[in-house]
Formats: structure tokens, C-alpha cells, sequence
């Protein structure tokens, strides 16, 4: 009787035959050609969406991260200078760099030249892969931070602080930070020392 069944099938309320298993149990889901139809149409509607997608919405997501992240590091050399005025006379800085193997402001720091001849070298300097908190007193690198790909970062240098927090004589005092979406412009203030950021969306 189970044979007869299997052979001859019953049909379902969707009018399609039924499959059953060795055992007489119901049989339910796709055949391989139906599986591969579907993957298919889905990789075609993929290959159509992608494209479309506001890939400017990421960049400008990674502009937002290097604007905060560089003002936060710009507060922070401020607040060494000012926390180690008594022992460090000499303050911090936040020195840019740029493409390895190339000339930039920390390698010439110790050769004497004043800031003012190390932090501009053109009109524009840039782009900057990376920068560095030092200090001035010893020479030591407090920190490193790399610049992730597609952000460019031109400007100003050569951001040092001296022990009330101010920027010293020579020191630079903005940079931009530019992706295919955003457009940020980041200011200290000579005097004070503060740092603040503003969207700037007349830069091209």
C-alpha cells in the first residue's frame, strides 16, 4: 500500500503531487534547479543595488572618525604641555607626517631649524599618512596615529603647545580633512590654545 502510494502520489491543497520518503513521511523543500534560480536572481539584483549605494556616506563617515580623533589628540598635547609646565618648560607638539621615506618636520626638529622653517615647506604641505605627539623636552614619542586610506589631511604641520597652553611662536593653526563626501577644517586659537572643528562645505 505504501508503494501504491508513493507511485501514485496525492495531491496537495496547492495542487502540486506530494513526494514521500522510503518511510511513507511527507517530503517538503526546493529541487537543486529551484535552489539555483533563486541565487541567481538574487546575485542579479545584488550586481543591479551595489552600485547604487552612497559610498560618499562612508568616506564621509571616515572623515567625521580623523576630524574628532585629530582634535581630541590636539586637546590632549595641549593638556601635557599645560599638566608638565613645572618639569617641561619646552611644551608638546603634534607634528604631521607624511609619505614614509620623505622629509618631514620631527626629522629636522633636532637639527636646530626653528618651527617656523620646519612647518612649511610649499604652500599646501600635504597629504599626511600619519602624525606624532612629542615631547620637546626629551624627545619622546608619546603617541602615533595613522590616517586611514582615502582621507586627505593638508594644512598646518607643526602644532606645538608651550606650558600655558597657547601655541608657541612659529607653531601652525589649522588643517583640513577632505573625503568625496565631507569637507572639515579644524582651528586652534594662537592665544588660548582651543581647538575647535567646523564643517567646511565651500572647500573643493
Amino acid at each position: 500500500m505504501r508503494a501504491d502510494r508513493q507511485s501514485s502520489g496525492v495531491d496537495s491543497p496547492k495542487g502540486s503531487p506530494t513526494r514521500y520518503t522510503a518511510f511513507g513521511v511527507p517530503q517538503h523543500g526546493f529541487t537543486l534547479v529551484e535552489a539555483v534560480t533563486v541565487v541567481f536572481v538574487l546575485s542579479l539584483l545584488a550586481c543591479i543595488a551595489v552600485p547604487r549605494l552612497n559610498f560618499g556616506a562612508v568616506w564621509g563617515a571616515k572623515a567625521d572618525a580623523v576630524v574628532r580623533r585629530l582634535a581630541t589628540d590636539l586637546r590632549h598635547t595641549r593638556a601635557l604641555a599645560i599638566t608638565h609646565a613645572a618639569g617641561n618648560p619646552d611644551g608638546f607638539v603634534l607634528v604631521m607626517r607624511g609619505v614614509e621615506g620623505t622629509p618631514n618636520a620631527i626629522d629636522r626638529v633636532w637639527e636646530g631649524l626653528p618651527p617656523a622653517k620646519q612647518s612649511r615647506w610649499g604652500p599646501e604641505p600635504g597629504p599626511y599618512r600619519s602624525y606624532q605627539i612629542i615631547n620637546r623636552q626629551d624627545r619622546t614619542v608619546i603617541a602615533t596615529c595613522n590616517l586611514p586610506a582615502g582621507v586627505q589631511c593638508g594644512g598646518g604641520r607643526w602644532f606645538e603647545f608651550g606650558p600655558l597652553g597657547n601655541l608657541q611662536n612659529g607653531s601652525d593653526a589649522h588643517l583640513g580633512i577632505r573625503t568625496e563626501g565631507k569637507s572639515y577644517r579644524l582651528e586652534i586659537a594662537p592665544v588660548t590654545g582651543a581647538v575647535q572643528w567646523y564643517r567646511d562645505d565651500n572647500q573643493k
